[in-house]
């Protein structure tokens, strides 16, 4: 396959009244003072285990039990395996595929790849997709992946307007649904040969054959383990073990695609568009700014299960600080940001954000800007 070389977006050097650079220092400044390390710390390995538990005991269970199970505790099994996998991939595979859980490179790279594990993931892909792409080109339509799904919605308004996308505000929900599903089944054998002719694989400076041999041999183990054991062991017909399979991915890919969505696109985000020097208009903290939000920042347990992801805007600033420093750091960004007249942009609580995010879907489904 024929390799290209991926032209990168360039963002203007213009800093606005140093935002980027001051907030950057603060923050530093704050893990300075207070003796601390921008990695993960004892919160989130109580919660890896917590979250691993909320996954593979329902597993276990089903496996030693299933045969005698009634209808309302076999599926709920799975739709708690399903709570478990979002949780994961909120609160532990996300840190430590951005290399923040653990100082050690090599144990970000075992959790991730381990907790990939459970949707039959790449995560070369998943950081391609997500560090390189989502996180330097937030809401740039044709960079960033996450809002570009496949022509089946529209999620920003310089993406082109079909007909049937007036009822997207209504089918959105079933798509975000499939997210794992799709993710475990043909998602990765798409992007694999896609992101090798963009040259972004070699960039990261992976082998194109042996990333092809380790998605084939991590596919066939998880599809072995979570789909063919359970048809195998559990004594009833195999299509009630696919159903709670598909049921434990539907939870799980739509508990990710609220969180996600609602951090980006609704109605107060930006959707810059490159200028004829294929150059975005602002710097890359200004960037970041006004292409995310953060929501429900006062719910503990939204912040304990999603990751952090709530604290979106801290995220995007330091993909490299720990979740568990989100809310600490908050302050800081808020205050600088107000300091320097650059939006803040939040929402009190997640309903309001996924009612804002259903708004902006019907509007986009119906509306040329």
């Amino acid at each position: 396959m024929q390799e290209t070389s991926f032209q990168a977006p360039k963002f203007s050097r213009n800093q606005k009244d140093d935002f980027g650079p001051t907030v950057r220092k603060r923050v530093n400044e704050y893990f300075k003072v207070n003796n601390l390390s921008k990695t993960g710390d004892y919160r989130i390995w109580i919660k890896a285990v917590v979250l691993f538990l909320l996954y593979i005991v329902p597993f276990i269970l089903l496996l030693l039990y299933g045969s005698e199970m009634n209808f309302f505790t076999f599926y709920g099994l799975w739709l708690l395996m399903g709570v478990g996998i979002a949780g994961m991939g909120l609160g532990i595979m996300h840190d430590a595929c951005h290399g923040s859980m653990f100082k050690s490179k090599k144990l970000n790279d075992f959790v991730g790849q381990f907790t990939l594990n459970f949707i039959a993931g790449s995560t070369i892909n998943w950081k391609i997709q997500h560090n390189v792409l989502h996180h330097s080109y937030t809401n740039v339509d044709g960079y960033d992946e996450d809002i570009s799904p496949s022509g089946v919605m529209r999620f920003s308004p310089n993406q082109e307007r079909k007909p049937f996308y007036k009822y997207q505000a209504y089918y959105a929900w079933f798509f975000y649904g499939l997210m794992t599903f799709i993710w475990a089944t043909f998602k990765d054998i798409g992007q694999m040969p896609r992101f090798h002719k963009m040259g972004l694989l070699k960039q990261l400076g992976k082998s194109y054959r042996q990333e092809w041999i380790a998605l084939i041999v991590r596919k066939v183990f998880y599809f072995a383990i979570f789909l063919a054991l359970p048809i195998y062991v559990i004594d009833i017909p195999w299509y009630y073990v696919v159903s709670g399979w598909f049921a434990m991915h539907f939870v799980a890919g739509l508990i990710l695609g609220v969180i996600f969505q609602c951090a980006h696109v609704i109605p107060s985000t930006s959707y810059p568009g490159l200028d004829e020097n294929h150059q975005l208009e602002n710097d890359v903290a200004t960037h970041q700014m006004l292409t995310t939000a953060n929501f429900g920042n006062d719910n503990w347990f939204l912040s304990w299960f999603a990751g952090g992801l709530n604290f979106q805007i801290e995220h995007h600033l330091f993909p490299n600080v720990c979740h568990v420093h989100h809310k600490d750091i908050s302050k800081i960004v808020r205050e600088t940001a107000e300091e320097f007249g650059v939006p803040y942009q939040y929402t009190p609580s997640f309903a309001k954000a996924l009612a804002g995010h259903a708004r902006f879907l019907d509007t986009l489904g119906k509306k040329d800007f």
